[in-house]
């Protein structure tokens, strides 16, 4: 989840770059600044933390939360539709090595 600033030019090129690279990176928007990414193990999870470390802007806020499949899939949603990009199936889960 993010909120930057998009009040200068400066700005607005930061927040795009910023919003490109978690798309680039797998994340898909759940909602306007909210973006999603499953993970497949903690390692994983490190990984991008760590990528987002690397790419998070000076200003704004940048928050990460964690939640379990089981949570995500309990997330209530009380008006609209989930998009196809947030369903997790088994073919989201599959590891390629």
């Amino acid at each position: 989840m993010y909120d930057l600033p998009v009040i200068s030019e400066k700005d607005k090129k930061i927040y795009g770059k910023f919003r490109r690279f978690l798309l680039n990176d797998g994340y898909i928007m759940m909602q306007y600044s909210v973006y999603s990414r499953i993970c497949k193990n903690h390692d994983d999870i490190i990984k991008h933390i760590n990528r987002i470390r690397q790419n998070t802007p000076e200003k704004g806020n940048v928050r990460l939360i964690q939640v379990t499949e089981n949570q995500y899939n309990n997330m209530l949603l009380l008006t609209g539709n989930k998009l196809d990009d947030e369903l997790i199936t088994n073919e989201s889960l599959i590891v390629f090595e």
